[in-house]
């Protein structure tokens, strides 16, 4: 793979919009070579370099969608159309989805919950270079308890021998973080109610101590306060949703757990839908700014949040990340600091922050360029002109 030297307009460097003006990024390989002032680095340009000119554009880092589901297809019910399909075919749509996810400039996605290990094999086939796609972390199979929240992609378990077992399959299994259903959800008919707790403080605790036994992180679906509080106790690394419902289906802010929440260092991913606005027409607008209320409260308090969008869920399609994060501006967070939720800041999440979420010497190669400057005009995230994923381009 030849260097390649792209100059741009701007290149963002850190968190809250630190940026190079008529800056360029050195990448060779599959890393970054270095940073800077396009003039410096084009002293550094030898006929071997190919140098790739964006005058009007911004360089960021590729963005990091925490949350998605690629063996669901968006649909009007991706449950039915995951059982209607086998692997091989669910595979090759997840595959597809993979690479919708690239395009759209994410090159690092979480899966939350697959089957049979489908992502594994996907995360694999791309590190390899032989399918596109952005990398992935994959939590395989998702804890839950019996007859809960997505029992049916197979990890339904009760007690504390089987919570370890169930670790200790997805651990083998090639799991890169461990997923645990703390309350009911939406998708699963007939499951809990989205409001209702499915694992105790000390069964939560069971999942952490055996994830962390292995070296994974644990993130936990969780929208009832009762089921955050129990999450927060156990001491995991994301929560999910977190929508702080009470028992009745109301809400429940509580600021002494926001406070515990912050201080542990947890971070929060609302994995709000690309579809959110229309989310806010099917459930009524004084509910949906009720919810969107909490997301305010939790980002004025300063528990540190991250971009995720649910892809694959209803209405949830992967190609539309930058919707998702619209909503982060309806509630008020400045640009800068919506971007870094989408990059920096996911990456210190995940446990990568010292491999990507910014274009620095040593890092992956995770980049994307767009029309204009982000930092203005969130559309501008639309506009993509190259991608690039561990070096490799997708797009440009």
């Amino acid at each position: 793979m030849a260097d390649l030297l792209i100059t741009a307009g701007r290149v963002l460097t850190g968190p809250d919009g630190e940026s190079v003006e008529d800056g360029a990024v050195l990448v060779r390989g599959n890393v970054i070579a270095a940073v800077g002032p396009r003039e410096t680095l084009a002293a550094l340009a030898t006929d071997e370099v190919s140098t790739r000119s964006f005058p009007d554009s911004t360089v960021l880092p590729g963005l990091i969608d925490s949350h998605v589901h690629l063996a669901f297809d968006a649909s009007s019910d991706p449950v039915a159309a995951r059982q209607a399909s086998d692997d091989e075919t669910l595979m090759a749509g997840m595959a597809d989805r993979a690479r919708q996810l690239l395009g759209s400039g994410v090159t690092t996605a979480r899966d939350l919950g697959d089957r049979n290990g489908l992502a594994v094999r996907l995360r694999d086939a791309i590190a390899e270079g032989a399918l596109p796609g952005p990398r992935i972390l994959a939590a395989t199979t998702p804890l839950t308890s019996t007859g809960g929240h997505c029992w049916f992609l197979g990890g339904e378990v009760e007690g504390a021998d089987a919570i370890r077992a169930m670790v200790r399959r997805n651990v083998r299994a090639g799991a890169d973080v461990i997923k645990v259903m703390a309350t009911g959800g939406g998708v699963t008919r007939g499951g809990p109610a989205i409001w209702q707790s499915q694992f105790s403080e000390d069964d939560l605790r069971v999942v952490v101590e055996e994830a962390q036994s292995a070296g994974r992180p644990v993130a936990v679906h969780a929208h009832v306060t009762e089921g955050i509080e129990a999450a927060v106790a156990a001491g995991v690394d994301t929560i999910e949703h977190c929508t702080w419902m009470a028992e009745d289906g109301g809400f429940d802010l509580r600021e002494d757990l926001a406070a515990k929440i912050k201080a542990a260092g947890i971070h929060i991913c609302t994995a709000t839908s690309p579809n959110w606005r229309g989310f806010a027409e099917r459930v009524g607008h004084e509910r949906a700014e009720q919810l969107f209320a909490s997301m305010r409260w939790m980002d004025q308090l300063g528990i540190p949040m991250i971009a995720g969008t649910d892809a694959g869920v209803t209405r949830a399609v992967f190609d539309k990340f930058v919707n998702s994060i619209e909503s982060y501006q309806y509630l008020g967070i400045p640009l800068p600091k919506i971007i870094d939720m989408a990059t920096v800041d996911a990456a210190r999440a995940l446990g990568l922050g010292s491999e990507t979420g910014r274009p620095a010497v040593g890092y992956r190669a995770d980049i994307l360029v767009v029309d204009g400057n982000p930092l203005d005009e969130i559309d501008a995230l639309r506009r993509v002109r190259l991608v690039l994923a561990a070096g490799r381009p997708s797009l440009g």
